[in-house]
């Protein structure tokens, strides 16, 4: 599994609220983004985010990275900060 995972900063709580909904409302990831997970983290007292993509394979996250790397900034919660592109080595949940 691989993950981009992209800070934002600038971001306000509306306007998160707004991708969100977007997010909720449509049918997947864009067409052509081979995404199969999406998760946001928002700290709205700082007015940062980050998103985690999942992907499945080096492949799928080269051409997600391409896709979303050329999103206009009307389509993200925020400034783009910066971009990892990691493996997911470790993914560890407490018995319940």
């Amino acid at each position: 599994m691989f993950v981009r995972v992209v800070r934002f900063t600038d971001v306000s709580p509306e306007r998160a609220q707004e991708l969100i909904a977007r997010i909720e409302e449509s049918d997947g990831p864009p067409p052509g983004v081979p995404a199969v997970r999406l998760q946001m983290l928002l700290d709205a007292d700082q007015g940062t985010a980050v998103v985690l993509q999942f992907f499945e394979t080096a492949e799928d996250l080269a051409v997600g990275d391409q896709a979303f790397g050329s999103m206009d900034r009307a389509q993200t919660p925020g400034t783009r900060a910066s971009v990892d592109r990691c493996e997911l080595r470790l993914d560890v949940s407490a018995a319940g």
